[in-house]
């Protein structure tokens, strides 16, 4: 019965309609109200941001927001992989053969979450890690290895949630939400980097158009709290043993170390 009104609910709300209303709100000027509300209620830390909270003029400024570098130190060893994002781990585990991972005791078809035949296979077997922003989380996105963006590409239109609830009781929002996927070739293999927009609002917007990236280089952003999915090819990936599910992370932390 939970699961069955959960979905009502957002089949009822999960319109592109609503999610037009909600987006241009954000960006007025009338949204500028919430933001002391916005900053109380979700804990944002406002030493760390670049801009005073009274700067912001609407609601998706402050969604966007940019913080000082000095408060995200990237990690400088060569074979460490940084986390991409502020984030809660929600998942770990090895891509299966089936071509599925396992998330909240859910299958997710890899094949449709990534839409690429050719560029699933070298992941099988491999580790992904599920990367969880909620709205109180630093919303930029960073390349977790310095490399080649050898492909990009964007598929899905849907936006459930993607919070633990959406996760149990949603119809796979990690491959059928909007997305955007980059894949990023570096000399200890492949990574593919699914970024994934959340409810109402699907705007994840790429900052980075060149062909080579650096390690902790921004890449994107979301404009509302979403997921990044991390799937690395087998054997070029060892995770750090503290990486686990539930476990904080920040932009420049190390989430484990490309394999020789």
């Amino acid at each position: 019965m939970q699961k069955w009104l959960y979905r009502l609910l957002i089949e009822l709300t999960n319109h592109r309609f609503s999610s037009l209303i909600l987006k241009k709100f954000s960006q007025s000027r009338a949204s500028a109200i919430l933001i002391p509300a916005y900053a109380k209620i979700y804990s944002i830390d406002q030493v760390e941001m670049e801009k005073k909270l009274t700067e912001f003029k609407t609601l998706h400024e402050l969604f966007v927001r940019k913080i000082k570098k000095e408060h995200r130190v990237i990690d400088k060893n060569e074979s460490s992989v940084i986390s991409p994002v502020d984030a809660v781990v929600e998942e770990t585990g090895i891509v299966m053969s089936s071509k599925e991972i396992i998330v909240k005791n859910k299958r997710y078809s890899i094949a449709e979450m990534l839409g690429d035949e050719e560029s699933l296979s070298k992941y099988i077997g491999g580790i992904f890690l599920i990367l969880y922003l909620s709205p109180s989380h630093y919303h930029r996105i960073h390349s977790p290895i310095s490399g080649e963006i050898t492909k990009q590409w964007e598929l899905g239109s849907k936006s459930y949630p993607v919070n633990r609830l959406g996760l149990k009781y949603g119809r796979e929002p990690l491959s059928k939400n909007f997305r955007k996927v980059t894949e990023i070739h570096t000399d200890g293999g492949h990574l593919a980097m699914v970024k994934v927009g959340a409810m109402f609002v699907n705007s994840i917007e790429t900052t980075h158009t060149s062909k080579y990236i650096t390690k902790g280089e921004e890449i994107a952003y979301f404009s509302f709290g979403s997921t990044v999915i991390l799937l690395f090819e087998k054997d070029c990936f060892t995770l750090k043993s503290t990486i686990k599910t539930s476990y904080d992370v920040r932009v420049g932390e190390v989430i484990g170390y490309k394999m020789e």
